[in-house]
């Protein structure tokens, strides 16, 4: 059976190498020059529709088996396939360190043309802190079937305490298979300030990162119980992250589901989120960001910032985020900005959202305050501009459903609300609008609306 799932997976690789469909990879990211146009993310051949049939499957095609078998023999015949296992470097899978036959299956699989690098499955591998570098001699993919697991002391991440797994300096990589990673986290969440606010502030290491990635494709994984943050996309460009599950407790102190950082054109598409941080940050430097079909809570929302820190000057633009459901949420789709900040976050949509019993399911907050000290007043704000809620509606779990708290100095303008319907779990009390120096225009059913 086993060997029968590799011989299949190796024929997907073939066909999805082929410039057929690596083209409808790139076709499916956003625009740079419109990105907020209308398009399908990434074509399923498994729901092609046809005027004369409807929804058909890839296997009842001719035209398409006849085709993609073509494609994958040219594949097979120009370049053979390498399967790189970790269990034949020595991996084990059986509680102790396999962190060593991991880097040398990587080498193996990194130095080689067109690899693929598996984890089997019904095994889980323990690894401590590890990087997989590149650039590689030719595209690659890492198959996760089985469990990677994280070490429960901490004292293992004192040669790098800040990041676990990580990958960089690579292209056109693929990782995917609907296996596990477990960042095994409660020891670190028990230790953080924000569990016991007695102990010191410090930073854990996040689960996964990906730093300067190129054509990068992260799908059908599984992220659970993160040390701090579980999926990060920083310095990468052309990114899709397509069904990921990412799960830790309500309570997990900064356990951000996917952050995304200085990135350029990624999607992130049916992936269902539950952590005790936002299901998404979108920060400075991060530019054509799209999130479509997300299942967010427990959690913060979703949320673009914080921007603006310790004086900083930070910029997010055309983000997109359109087809959501968010329940139980501390937030619902958030700017938040501290004071004293420059730097801008501008053309921003939020489209077709349902909101069950969130608090705050619209706010932009240009005085976001993380600490405990109160933050002294300043002058400079990061900037936010043209911002438009469309098809909002729910439940909301706070007095206030819809909050604008923008800056004195700096108002937020071009703020755009369209059929909003937004009420409480009550059917006596009714949600209010909170408007503090911002630029905005209703159009269509608006509740509640601003004074």
């Amino acid at each position: 059976m086993y060997l029968q799932k590799l011989h299949v997976c190796i024929s997907v690789i073939l066909i999805t190498s082929s410039p057929f469909c690596f083209s409808s990879h790139i076709n499916g990211l956003p625009d740079p020059y419109n990105p907020y146009r209308e398009y399908d993310p990434m074509p399923r051949l498994s729901s092609i529709r046809t005027a004369s049939r409807g929804r058909i499957s890839y296997y009842d095609s001719d035209f398409w088996r006849q085709l993609m078998l073509k494609r994958s023999r040219a594949a097979s015949s120009s370049t053979s396939l390498k399967l790189v296992s970790v269990d034949d470097y020595g991996a084990k899978g059986d509680g102790s360190d396999d962190t060593e036959a991991f880097g040398k299956a990587w080498k193996a699989a990194c130095s080689a043309q067109r690899a693929v690098l598996v984890v089997p499955q019904s095994k889980t591998y323990r690894l401590t802190p590890i990087t997989f570098s590149g650039p590689c001699q030719s595209d690659l993919t890492v198959k996760i079937y089985g469990t990677i697991e994280a070490p429960s002391h901490q004292s293992d991440y004192e040669k790098d305490p800040r990041q676990w797994l990580k990958f960089e300096n690579l292209e056109n990589l693929r990782v995917e298979g609907g296996g596990y990673i477990d960042g095994n986290g409660e020891t670190w969440w028990q230790e953080s300030c924000k569990t016991n606010p007695k102990l010191p502030c410090k930073d854990a290491p996040t689960a996964l990162t990906f730093n300067e990635c190129n054509n990068l494709r992260v799908a059908d994984l599984s992220i659970r119980n993160a040390q701090q943050m579980h999926l990060v996309f920083q310095k990468c460009v052309n990114v899709r992250a397509v069904n990921v599950q990412i799960t830790s407790p309500e309570g997990s102190p900064n356990t951000d589901g996917i952050h995304v950082t200085e990135t350029q054109n990624i999607l992130i598409d049916q992936c269902v989120i539950r952590t005790g941080d936002d299901c998404i940050s979108i920060v400075s430097g991060s530019r054509y960001v799209q999130a479509t079909d997300i299942t967010c809570g427990p959690g913060h929302g979703i949320s673009i910032g914080s921007l603006g820190a310790d004086n900083s000057a930070d910029y997010v633009s055309d983000v997109l985020i359109n087809r959501a459901r968010l329940s139980g949420t501390t937030n619902g789709v958030r700017i938040k900005t501290w004071q004293g900040g420059s730097g801008y976050a501008r053309n921003i949509k939020f489209e077709n959202i349902a909101m069950d019993n969130v608090a705050n399911p619209i706010i932009i907050d240009q005085n976001y305050c993380d600490q405990e000290k109160p933050c002294r007043q300043q002058a400079t704000a990061v900037q936010v501009t043209n911002v438009a809620y469309r098809n909002i509606r729910g439940t909301s779990a706070s007095e206030e459903a819809i909050k604008f708290d923008c800056s004195r100095n700096h108002p937020c303008q071009g703020i755009f609300l369209q059929d909003i319907n937004l009420r409480t779990e009550s059917s006596v009390e009714s949600p209010e609008a909170s408007c503090v120096n911002v630029k905005l225009t209703q159009t269509g059913r608006v509740f509640p609306q601003c004074a």
